[in-house]
Formats: C-alpha cells, sequence, structure tokens
C-alpha cells in the first residue's frame, strides 16, 4: 500500500553500507519506521532531506502487520537547521521528539502531528529567551493533542469547579488540579499558584504565555516530567527530557 504523509524525521539511524532507518512522526499513520535504501550514497536521490527535526512529505510503501516499511522518496519543506545549531533548541526539540516517538502510537493522529511540528517551528522561531517557555508550551500542547491534558479549572477527582484565583493543590497522580475536599485525601499534592494555572491552561490550548525567570521554567519542567511518568510513562525514565531538563540548571 502506497501512502503519501505530511511527516517529520525524529530519529535517523545507518543501516549496512549505504541505508538509513527512520523514525518518522507522519499524518496518515502515526509514528513508523522506514528504511530509505541507498540514503547514505553520494548521490542519493534522498540528498539532506532525511536530516533531523525535517519535516516534508513522505512517500511510503507499506505493508500491513509489517513494523519497518520502505520510504520512497522525500519531498522537504522545512529544514528546521536552527534546532542543530544551539544546544537549547536541540535538547527542547530532542525532548518534544522523545514524546512523540514514546506516545503517539502507529494510529493517525493528525492533532498530534499538527502540535509537534507548530513546537519545532516556534522553538526554531522564537528568541534565545523565549526559548524554554516554547518547549514548556509545545511538550503540553503535544500531551493535550494525545488526550492527557491536565485539569486545570475543575477538580481532578470529583470534576467540581475551582476557584481561578487560588493556589490549587495539584496530584500529578489525579491529573490535575484538586478542590480542598479531594487535596486532603491525596497526600503529596503540591500548591499550584494562579500564574502557573494560567500557563498549564494556555499551553494545553497551543497559545504562549510567558514565563517570569528560570526559576519557573524548572519547576514546570519538573511538573511536566512528573505528570508525564505518570500518564504516560508508566514510572520509565525520559532520557533526552531529563537531559533538557537538566541542561535548563546547568546553563542558569
Amino acid at each position: 500500500m502506497l501512502v503519501e504523509t505530511d511527516a517529520i524525521v525524529l530519529h535517523v539511524q545507518d543501516y549496512l553500507e549505504s541505508s538509513r532507518i527512520l523514525r518518522l512522526a507522519t499524518r496518515e499513520a502515526g509514528v513508523v519506521s522506514a528504511l530509505a535504501r541507498g540514503a547514505r550514497r553520494p548521490r542519493s536521490r534522498f540528498g539532506a532531506a532525511l536530516d533531523l527535526f525535517t519535516g516534508g512529505v513522505a512517500q511510503l510503501a507499506m505493508r500491513p502487520g509489517r513494523d519497518l516499511h520502505t520510504l520512497t522518496g522525500f519531498d522537504a519543506l522545512r529544514a528546521r537547521h536552527a534546532l542543530g545549531a544551539d544546544l537549547a533548541r536541540f535538547t527542547a526539540a530532542s525532548a518534544l521528539a522523545e514524546l512523540a516517538l514514546r506516545f503517539v502510537g502507529d494510529a493517525p493522529n493528525a492533532a498530534a502531528h499538527d502540535a509537534l511540528a507548530d513546537a519545532l517551528d516556534a522553538l526554531g522561531a522564537r528568541p534565545a529567551d523565549q526559548v524554554p517557555e516554547a518547549g514548556l508550551a509545545g511538550a503540553w500542547h503535544l500531551v493535550a493533542a494525545l488526550g492527557f491534558a491536565p485539569a486545570v479549572d475543575d477538580c481532578a477527582a470529583c470534576h467540581e469547579p475551582v476557584a481561578p484565583d487560588v493556589a490549587a493543590p495539584f496530584s500529578h497522580r489525579a491529573g490535575g488540579v484538586l478542590c480542598a475536599r479531594c487535596a486532603a485525601l491525596e497526600p503529596g499534592a503540591r500548591a499550584l499558584p494562579p500564574r502557573a494555572r494560567d500557563a498549564l491552561r494556555a499551553w494545553t490550548a497551543g497559545e504562549a504565555h510567558g514565563t517570569a525567570g528560570p526559576a519557573d521554567v524548572a519547576a514546570h519542567q519538573r511538573l511536566l516530567r512528573l505528570f508525564l511518568q505518570a500518564h504516560l510513562a508508566e514510572g520509565r525514565s525520559l532520557p533526552a527530557f531529563e537531559v533538557w531538563e537538566r541542561e535548563h540548571w546547568e546553563r542558569r
């Protein structure tokens, strides 16, 4: 079956003497593995189109039941070279790629693909001081596109409204803010200030918000990591995400 779909290169691995195996985030088929035959040859028809984070239109020969498909063509539309030229942008982009590789799956999800594409574009275009927030916004928007947006305005346990101007307890396990009654039954919930709730509300909707400084960014990175480990990663580590989080601390 031949499939033509928007795609983003998330991982590249050399294979044998002249080929590469790619992991692609696609609009029509989720995340797929594809063999690009001859991609390493000097006169390969792929050229530099298969660089990391490049977006374009992929032509795939897909066989039902197979884990590895064949890439027959790739028309590059967005090279995103800026992501590889700066450590902060690269580590944030790698964390986003890890989220897609681990959690998008092989079912079509146009919303997740578009959220990832928008996030990578924002990482490449934003001024340097806005890159950390762009990474957070992109990650939360992708999480929301996967159907796991945290509860910000209603209690995650009983679904009662929580006043927007209070520091509401936030439970990673429960999946968001809690009312006072439910928080008493959830040990370990930490207060989430109104400004942080505003940021989560904006980011999950794909909107910019802004953070007050490095301490806010670090707190949001930790919040996101713990939420992901509770709801998507099943407690397992997220190596690229942890590098992104550590890189931010080291640059402070």
